[in-house]
This record gives structure tokens, C-alpha cells and sequence, in this order.
């Protein structure tokens, strides 16, 4: 069969589904990549197309609300789904489900499946503009969920949110997976740093990351504590929901944050940490987190939905309240009292990475949904 995997960027496809691709290119399948046309990500690319892949482009504003961006989205993903004729169509992420799943319809793609990987800058709906677009999202997610026979979800609470908004079809069909899951060998166990303690944010520069509470927790604890190190690796961003850089910079010229810029590899910033903080407003299951964990490393999250489903309070890490800095430096702080629990909880991370989060079962259980394994 022809599966066509639609998603926002040629990296988050090589970061987040690589093991789902090679895993359907060894069943025989042919996969055609449909990532934006303005990635001009040729590594990523390149390394789809070394997975056996082929890629095509399509034209894709992520962040912007213009209609008429939009609805040019809709006609080129219509026209590639017409000339290629895929037998499944596999959509992520919310412009590619809300506008992919319809197109791929329209074009009588047989078999079409979305996931959710996170409600996004539209559902958090804490001012009159955000509720609109959260209707305007709603609505939009109906149509398209109209038009898949499988709707997955990464978290429970993401699936209430649709539940209660009446978005889900009585016609689709509703599953569970573990995020994207994490390639263990690829993600292999590394001793822990624990001199100096060094705490790693990794995530695009968004507010809903909690990137202004961890700054405002390092804060707090390089004062008392200043050989404690507090990184940030991560892509910029523009937009709505976006923290300048030039604040992120301003933060390391105070001397509170590294900011590592990007990487394609995060292995061996994971390698220099002693453990991983997402303060995150809503995920919906941080791969960050799965890939520090699967290394060996213990976590600091927000009690968020997507990431109280991959930290155990007081097992793999500790789990705070929600724009909390206060609460995120008094968390932080235990790693740095009592440094045995780096280690201990970094290995109780990584056995939960290999009984819930190994990508090869994940991908394995995608599949069997979708009556291609």
C-alpha cells in the first residue's frame, strides 16, 4: 500500500515517526513524506528520503491565521493527494488533521486517520480573541474528524476537551496511543551528571513551554545556589504564543540561563544533564521528557495533561502546579540538596521508558489500528 504521512515539518517527522517509517517501509509499504514547502530543512529531507521515503511539498503558513494562506493550504494538499493517490492518509499536528483529513477526503483517499499531539495555542482560551479561535478550531476539527476512520489522542484529557466540545463524530472511532513513543537504543542510558547539578529545558521558545517560569525559577536558585547550571536548548519561534529571543538572550546575559540555540541531535545535552525540566502548560505527551527519560534522566513537570502521563510524583521525577516558579525552584532545589535522587529517579525514568514508551510497541499498536502490520 501507498501511506502518505502529512505533517508541519520535515524534522518533527524525522524526530517523531522515523521508527513508524522504517518500520512500514520493512512491511512493504510505500511512504510518501508531505512536509511543507517552505521547510528549508534539506537535512531532514534528505534523512526522510534515506529511510526509503519519498517527499512532497505543499504550501503551509504554521502559525498564521490568514484564511486565504489557508484555504491555499487546502487546494495543493487536495491536488497532491489527486496526483499521488495514496490507499491511507496519516495526519499530525493541527493544521495538517484540520485541512489534510478533509482534502484527503475530498481527493477519496480510502482509509484516513489523524493525531492529536496537543490542543495548541487555540484551545487556551484565557481571552476573548482565544475563544474565538477556539470555536473557529472546534469547528473546524469536526469537519475534519468527519472524515477519518481513527482519531488518536496522546492523553486523556485532550480527548474530554474534544469529547465535551461535541467535536468527535459518533462515526470515528477514538484510540489511545503513548505519544510517539521513544527509540530506546537510540535514546540509550548515559550516567547522569551530578557536579554541577544541571537542569535542561528542551522545546521551542513558547510561552506555554513554561519558559518564563523556569527562567523565573533559575532565578531564584542561583541565588542561593551558584554553581547550579540552567540550560535551554531549543528552536526560536515568532508568532502568537512565542518568547522573543531577545528575551531568552537577556536572561543569559543576566547570567540565569545557557541558551543552547538548536540541534538536530539532543543526545548529548541530555548526556550533560543531570536532570530535564518542562514546566509546560499543556502537552500532549512531551517527547522531550520520553527521550530524557529513556537516557537515564529524572524530570521536573507541570501536573499538565500529557505530562503527568510520563512523570510519576516522587517515582521519576516530581510534579509542580502550573506557572509556579516558586514551586518549580522547590522541586528543582531536592536534586540539588540530595543528589542520590538524580540517579535513582533517572533509572526508575528509564525502566518506565522501556514498559510504556518504547516507540517500536507504539508504532506497532499505530499500525495494527490502522490494518497495516
Amino acid at each position: 500500500m501507498k501511506v502518505a504521512i502529512l505533517g508541519n515539518q520535515a524534522r518533527a517527522m524525522v524526530n517523531f515517526w522515523s521508527v513508524l517509517i522504517r518500520r512500514l517501509r520493512t512491511l512493504g509499504h510505500e511512504v510518501l513524506c508531505i512536509v511543507p514547502d517552505a521547510d528549508t530543512d534539506t537535512e531532514g529531507r534528505a534523512a526522510l528520503e534515506a529511510m526509503g521515503a519519498r517527499v512532497a511539498g505543499y504550501p503551509l503558513d504554521r502559525k498564521g491565521l490568514n484564511p486565504v494562506r489557508d484555504a491555499a493550504t487546502f487546494a495543493a494538499l487536495y491536488r497532491v493527494f489527486r496526483q499521488e493517490r495514496p490507499d491511507v492518509a496519516f495526519c499530525f499536528t493541527i493544521k495538517p488533521v484540520i485541512y489534510g483529513a478533509t482534502a484527503a477526503a475530498l481527493a477519496r483517499v480510502p482509509a484516513r486517520y489523524a493525531m492529536i499531539t496537543g490542543l495548541g495555542y487555540m484551545f487556551e482560551a484565557d481571552s476573548p480573541i482565544k475563544r474565538v479561535l477556539t470555536k473557529v478550531a472546534a469547528l473546524l476539527y469536526r469537519v475534519a474528524l468527519a472524515c477519518v476512520r481513527t482519531v488518536f489522542f496522546q492523553n486523556m484529557e485532550d480527548r474530554r476537551v474534544f469529547e465535551d466540545n461535541h467535536i468527535i463524530p459518533h462515526s470515528t472511532s477514538v484510540a489511545m496511543c503513548r505519544g510517539t513513543g521513544v527509540a530506546l537504543n537510540h535514546f540509550a542510558l548515559a550516567e547522569p551528571v551530578l557536579d554541577p547539578p544541571t537542569f535542561l529545558l528542551v522545546g521551542r521558545l513558547l510561552e506555554a513551554k513554561g519558559l518564563r517560569e523556569y527562567a523565573g525559577a533559575a532565578r531564584l536558585l542561583k541565588a542561593k545556589h551558584p554553581d547550579a547550571r540552567f540550560r535551554v536548548l531549543g528552536p526560536p519561534e515568532t508568532g502568537p504564543g512565542s518568547v522573543p529571543l531577545s528575551e531568552v538572550e537577556g536572561w543569559t546575559r543576566e547570567g540565569i540561563i545557557e541558551y543552547l540555540g538548536q540541534t538536530r541531535d539532543v543526545r548529548p545535552y541530555v548526556a550533560d544533564a543531570s536532570v530535564v525540566v518542562l514546566p509546560s502548560w499543556r502537552e500532549g505527551t512531551p517527547c522531550s521528557v520520553m527521550e530524557g527519560m529513556s537516557m537515564g534522566r529524572a524530570a521536573v513537570v507541570t501536573d499538565a495533561p500529557g505530562c503527568r502521563e510520563v512523570v510519576e510524583d516522587g517515582v521519576n521525577g516530581f510534579r509542580v502546579p502550573l506557572r509556579d516558579p516558586e514551586a518549580l525552584a522547590a522541586a528543582m532545589e531536592r536534586f540539588i540538596a540530595d543528589r542520590s535522587l538524580i540517579a535513582r529517579m533517572g533509572q526508575a525514568g528509564r525502566r518506565l521508558a522501556e514498559t510504556e514508551f518504547d516507540a517500536d510497541k507504539v508504532s506497532e499498536h499505530i499500525l495494527r489500528i490502522m490494518r497495516l502490520a
